[in-house]
Order: structure tokens, then C-alpha cells, then sequence
């Protein structure tokens, strides 16, 4: 809370003030209420609302094979449940995979990719790591690179009709998502492969423009890091089973044999060991998903997150969104820039200290944790608005985020 007050009226109290010009000084007060879940980190995100340790130990097989009859059950279990509350399209398959979002994708990458053109687009740090493999890794003859800067699109609807594209459907690192796929033009002879890890189950995905996505659990569902989820359409499977990549992959990239799916993939036989943990975890996430009402509410949770920390940023001179173009920003990773003048007047390095030091006040009081920007994004915020954040911790964070900045640009001040 900012109280105002003038001069001749200043009673001295024990609290922090700053000059706003030469008639007003402005008593920064500290706010009185906290989050009661201070943890915005985009990535592993938080847990979903009453989580327990204890229950998902119980759910657990820990200490079993997971190749044993009841825990490879409870993996089977987790695919079908992800693929009922997604609402994918009849014929799409799913597998849990090595390596979390970006052993998934890779995966993908690997296994698919070289038959057609490529067509890359990035733009933010995971898009600009796809193409980088592509390019220096893969060494594809035929492939092209259309970039962003941070908070921008490529001209989306440039893409060649028959060439492959690779995309990340919400820019985790800069708060830029395609509003849809609407530039898209579907053709069974190319595949569209999308990193989709922080839109699934907050987003709506035109699945049937999709070939092969990747996802973590760690992002919408709370879940843990380590395990990525891979969903393949009859389109991408008939690459999979007709192609085969000139250079080696390694067994935990193998989806085919002899010209056939592994059908134990999808069936739970993944292709090393998981987690019982982790997969249990990410059941009891699911399960709590369909309990409030299924995907349409956790696309309405993470909008109204959204909704409510924006308006607040519309409000406030001090600080931007990322993404100019409301249609194009996210509604989980939001990245926010400072836009006061006393900020954009400083040097690179004292923009980097003034973040740093933003939000390291924030948690020294509790307040907010894991909201400074990616380090390869422009000095900032990002603060996770997904599903399984509660929608009064925003309320309570906003107060707080007005008085740790202007606590902090006061020292920067003359």
C-alpha cells in the first residue's frame, strides 16, 4: 500500500520514505497478508491445492518393479486418464519417456525429423535450444529458422505448406504463446511437432494440427521433474513405422522395431525405469483435475490467475507485460518487464542487481518465491498463473509486488 502524504502533514514514524518530488513524499507501508502458497516458480511449478506427501506415499508402489502387475496398472492408469481429461482425438497414443519436457521433445526431434524441409520457429530459449539441435546436432540439409525476440512471433503464416515444423505452443521463457493454429494448414504428408509442456491443461490445443506434442508433469500438473509425455497422431505414427533416420538413436529414443510400433510403449512398458513416485504423484494430480470439473476448469483457473494479476500490471506505471499483443500472451508463465523510467535508465548490470535483489527481498519476507525472468530473457519477472495456483495467493502477491519495487528503485535514486 502507497500512502501520500504531504510535507507540513509528515508525522515521523519508524518506517521507510522516499522523495517522489518536492511537495509529496510517499510512505511505503508494508503489507499485511501473505500468500498462503508463496511458490510462482514456472518450472517444476507448484503442487496442486491440499497436496500431501503422505497420500501420494501411499498411492505409491515404491520398492516395486514397475514391471510388476499392479504398478505397471498404475501406469497404464496414468496414460488413459491423461488421454480421457486432454480430449484427444480418436487414434493419438501416448507414452511416458526419459528426460522430462526436453528429453521428450528431442525424442521427437531424433526420430522424426529429416524427411521434409524443417521449419523451425523460436522465440525464446527453449525454441532457439530446438533449433540450435537441428541445425549444429542434427545437421538437417533442408532446414530453416524463423526467430523472435523475447515477447514477439515469427509471421507464423510463412510456413511452407509441405515442410515439418517444430514450435514450442507457449514460450515457457518469455510469456509469448500462439493464440491457436489457425496457421496451420493440415497435410498428411508433413508432421507438426510441439513442445507444448506449459500449455497442456491450461490451454486449448488444436489437437488435430498436432502430430507429436511433449509435455512434463512438472508444469501444469505440479508434478516432479524427470519424465516427459509424448502423444503421437496416426500422422506421426506412420512416419515413425515408414521412416527411418539416417544417424543412430539411442535405445531410450527407440519407438519402433522392425518396422512397428513397440506397442509396450504405450501400454505403461516404458523405456526405462520411472519413477513410482513421480508416477503416482502425477496420478493423484490428474485425478484431482477431474474431481474439480476436468480440463475446462483448469483452463479457467489458470485464465482467471491471469486475469487478475494483468489487470493489477494495467494499473501500475511501473511494470509491463513481456508480450505486447494481448492475444499472444500467456496465461501460465506470464513475464513481466520494468518500465519505470529510473529502471530503463540503468545499465545491463544494474538492471540484473535490481531484479536480483527484488526478488530476493520478496523471499527473504515470505512473500513470493521463483519469480525472477529466465536467465536468458530480459531482466524481469516471471510469475507462474497455472492451474494449481490458488487465486487469492495472487491477490495477496500483488501488494507486495508494489512495495518491494518501490523499496528497492529508491536506492537507485540520485
Amino acid at each position: 500500500m502507497l500512502i501520500y502524504i504531504e510535507k507540513e502533514e509528515l508525522i515521523i514514524a519508524k518506517t521507510n520514505f522516499f522523495k517522489i518530488n518536492e511537495n509529496r513524499i510517499v510512505m511505503n507501508k508494508k503489507p499485511l497478508l501473505k500468500p498462503s502458497r508463496p511458490f510462482f516458480s514456472s518450472g517444476p511449478c507448484p503442487k496442486r491445492p491440499g497436496w500431501s506427501a503422505n497420500a501420494v506415499e501411499k498411492l505409491a508402489y515404491l520398492g516395486r518393479s514397475h514391471r510388476a502387475k499392479k504398478p505397471l496398472k498404475q501406469i497404464k492408469k496414468l496414460i488413459d486418464l491423461t488421454g480421457e481429461i486432454l480430449e484427444l482425438p480418436e487414434g493419438y497414443r501416448i507414452a511416458i519417456v526419459p528426460g522430462s519436457d526436453t528429453g521428450a521433445f528431442e525424442l521427437l526431434m531424433w526420430s522424426l525429423l529429416g524427411k521434409n524441409e524443417t521449419t523451425m520457429l523460436a522465440w525464446e530459449s527453449f525454441g532457439n535450444d530446438w533449433a540450435e539441435d537441428v541445425v549444429d546436432q542434427l545437421n538437417l540439409a533442408e532446414c530453416r529458422v524463423d526467430r523472435a525476440e523475447y515477447g514477439d512471433l515469427p509471421i507464423l503464416n510463412e510456413v511452407g505448406r509441405n515442410s515439418d515444423i517444430c514450435f514450442t505452443w507457449n514460450g515457457t521463457t518469455s510469456g509469448a504463446r500462439v493464440p491457436n493454429a489457425n496457421w496451420i494448414e493440415k497435410n498428411e504428408n508433413r508432421i507438426v511437432l510441439c513442445d507444448a509442456t506449459s500449455a497442456v491443461f491450461s490451454q486449448e490445443l488444436d489437437w488435430d494440427k498436432l502430430d507429436a506434442v511433449s509435455f512434463s508433469w512438472q508444469k501444469v500438473l505440479g508434478g516432479e521433474g524427470g519424465h516427459g509425455v509424448i502423444v503421437l497422431s496416426p500422422n506421426a505414427i506412420e512416419r515413425l513405422t515408414t521412416y527411418t533416420p539416417e544417424r543412430p538413436l539411442p535405445k531410450i529414443f527407440r519407438l519402433v522395431k522392425n518396422g512397428k510400433l513397440i506397442e509396450g510403449v504405450y501400454q505403461g512398458e516404458t523405456l526405462n525405469t520411472p519413477s513410482m513416485f513421480c508416477v503416482a504423484d502425477a496420478l493423484d494430480s490428474l485425478v484431482w483435475i477431474k474431481e474439480i470439473g476436468g480440463l475446462t476448469e483448469t483452463i479457467r483457473r489458470s485464465n482467471e490467475n491471469f486475469e487478475c494479476l494483468q489487470g493489477w500490471v494495467d494499473q501500475k506505471p511501473w511494470i509491463e507485460n513481456l508480450v505486447s499483443d494481448p492475444a499472444n500472451r500467456s496465461n501460465t508463465s506470464v513475464c513481466l518487464k520494468f518500465s519505470d523510467d529510473r529502471f530503463v535508465a540503468l545499465n545491463q548490470d544494474e538492471k540484473n542487481r535490481f531484479v536480483k535483489e527484488f526478488v530476493e527481498l520478496l523471499e527473504s519476507e515470505n512473500a513470493a518465491f521463483d519469480i525472477k525472468g529466465h536467465r536468458n530473457a530480459p531482466p524481469g519477472l516471471r510469475i507462474w498463473c497455472g492451474a494449481t495456483i490458488n487465486l487469492d495467493d495472487i491477490q495477496k502477491l500483488l501488494p507486495w509486488l508494489d512495495w518491494c519495487f518501490h523499496e528497492i528503485v529508491s536506492s537507485y535514486e540520485g
